[in-house]
C-alpha cells in the first residue's frame, strides 16, 4: 500500500482560489494526491488551475465537503496547524514528527493535515476535533507563512518521513522510527464524535456535566489518549451499561 495516499490534506474555507492551486502544486510534488476543501470561498477555476502548474489532476479529484466533521470523518489521526501555542501545549507537535507520525499511522487508516483559514485559521471547536496542532517554529521576528508554503513544508516533512520508511523496509530492517504495533487499530473521527456525543448525553442526564467547560475537559483528556479502537468500544460499553441501569 502506498502510505501517501492515505495522507489527506484539508482546507478549511479557502478565500482566495489560486491558494487552492498552489495547495495542489505543493501537494503533487512531494507525491500527495488527496485534497479535500471546506465550504471554500472561491470555486477551483482558472486561476486555481494556473497556478497549480501541472497538478490539475490533483485539483479535479478535490472533495468538497460543506462541513469541518464531514470532511474528517472517517480519518482516524487528525493534525490541525495552529500558531496559538499558550493553551495547546500538551498537544503540540513540530513538521517532523509530524511527517513520523503521519506515516506510521497512515498504516492503520486515513490521516488528516488540516491548514485553517487564511486570516484567522482553525477555530477552537475545529481544534479541539484534532488529536494534534501543528506549529512551525519560524523566526519570532518574523513568522509569515502563507497557506501554500505551509502546506509544502509539512508535505516535504511527510515525504521525507515515507523515503525513509522504505529504505528501512527495504534494508529489512525492523527498528523503524516511531515503531508501533501495527495490528492497533484507531477510532475514526465520526466513531469519536458518536462517543462524545453519548458521553455528554449521559452525564448530563446523571448531573455530572453542567456547563460546557466540563465537556472540554474531557474532550481534551480523550484526544490526548489517543484511544485505540478497543477501548472506545469498552467506553461504549461501559456507557452502555449505565444507562441500562439507569433505566431499571
Amino acid at each position: 500500500m502506498n502510505l501517501l495516499k492515505q495522507i489527506q490534506i484539508v482546507l478549511v474555507e479557502t478565500s482566495h482560489s489560486g491558494n487552492i492551486g498552489s495547495t495542489a502544486r505543493a501537494m503533487k510534488t512531494m507525491g500527495l494526491s488527496h485534497l479535500r476543501l471546506v465550504s471554500p470561498k472561491q470555486s477551483i477555476d482558472e486561476q486555481a488551475v494556473a497556478l497549480s502548474a501541472g497538478a490539475k489532476d490533483v485539483l479535479e479529484q478535490a472533495q468538497i465537503f460543506n462541513r469541518f466533521d464531514d470532511a474528517i470523518a472517517d480519518c482516524q489521526l487528525i493534525v490541525g496547524t495552529s500558531a496559538r501555542l499558550r493553551h495547546l501545549q500538551s498537544s503540540l507537535i513540530e513538521p517532523r514528527a509530524c511527517g513520523e507520525l503521519a506515516m506510521q499511522r497512515a498504516k492503520q487508516g486515513k490521516v488528516a493535515i488540516v491548514f485553517g483559514r487564511e486570516r484567522v485559521g482553525l477555530t477552537n471547536e475545529e481544534l479541539l476535533k484534532c488529536h494534534y496542532h501543528l506549529n512551525v517554529p519560524t523566526n519570532a521576528e518574523y513568522g509569515s507563512l502563507n497557506l501554500a508554503m505551509a502546506v509544502q513544508l509539512v508535505s516535504y516533512e511527510i515525504r521525507m518521513a515515507w523515503l525513509n520508511l522504505t529504505k528501512n523496509m527495504q534494508n529489512d530492517q525492523q527498528n523503524l522510527p516511531l515503531t508501533e504495533n501495527t495490528n492497533i487499530s484507531y477510532p475514526s473521527a465520526e466513531s469519536l464524535a458518536h462517543f462524545f456525543n453519548h458521553t455528554e448525553r449521559l452525564y448530563r442526564e446523571l448531573g455530572f456535566i453542567r456547563n460546557d467547560a466540563v465537556m472540554l475537559k474531557l474532550r481534551r483528556l480523550y484526544q490526548r489518549c489517543e484511544l485505540e479502537t478497543a477501548e472506545l468500544n469498552l467506553l461504549r460499553g461501559m456507557l452502555t451499561a449505565v444507562e441500562k441501569g439507569l433505566n431499571k
